[in-house]
């Protein structure tokens, strides 16, 4: 078993049903455009109603032009945090990591430690996926009755940032209706992993929330 320890950059929600959706596309300089910035996190039910779909993306507000060239970086790992007993600890997290041209996902598993340090069980490794090239058919593929996916994606979040801007500034009451998608024509880069119900615990509700970690060499 190998054991990395990371130092993280977190963004936090939680999920109560079948649908959850956060965002955060601007963080402070040190992390934003990078790939520990997390910009959204999405837990819904699978076409399978049986399974739930985790997808946390990165490094947003990529042009066209810079998708091509964004990547998944090494040294930092995308951890998803599932608590399932209502204490918002962490009983169980899924990880992906890029080596070489793949994404490697390992759970979900019960961490050896929780918080903002973490390690990778070697043995929990649940499978993985060629990372998709932007423009090509985004690959897919399946192992231990999981399904996972890593690559660049549309900004799928809908946010009107100007008028957001001007709400704070004073000089307009409201959104409009339709609004302006500040995002639209603007990238992500994306992992998405589903799993089976039943590898998540017996509880009706559960906490999730996405944390990006950087190996401490």
């Amino acid at each position: 078993m190998k054991k990395t320890k990371m130092i993280l950059g977190l963004s936090l929600v939680a999920i109560s049903g079948l649908i959850l959706v956060a965002a955060d596309h601007i963080d402070a300089p040190a992390v934003t455009g990078n790939a520990a910035d997390i910009t959204d996190m999405y837990t819904f039910q699978g076409q399978d109603t049986n399974n739930l779909v985790f997808v946390v993306n990165t490094q947003g507000l990529l042009s066209p032009n810079a998708t091509a060239s964004a990547v998944f970086n090494e040294n930092v790992m995308i951890e998803i945090n599932i608590d399932n007993t209502g204490d918002n600890v962490e009983d169980l997290v899924i990880q992906a990591i890029k080596r070489g041209n793949r994404m490697y996902f390992f759970g979900p598993y019960a961490p050896m430690t929780t918080g903002n340090s973490s390690t990778i069980k070697r043995s929990a490794e649940s499978g993985s996926v060629a990372i998709s090239a932007y423009g090509a058919t985004p690959v897919v593929e399946t192992k231990n009755g999981m399904k996972f996916f890593a690559g660049p994606r549309d900004d799928p979040f809908f946010f009107d940032l100007g008028q957001f801007k001007a709400i704070l500034a004073g000089t307009a009451s409201g959104f409009n209706n339709p609004g302006t998608d500040t995002f639209a024509g603007s990238n992500v880069l994306a992992v998405v992993v589903e799993v089976p119900k039943t590898m998540l615990g017996n509880s009706s509700t559960i906490n999730v929330w996405a944390k990006t970690k950087k190996k401490q060499l």
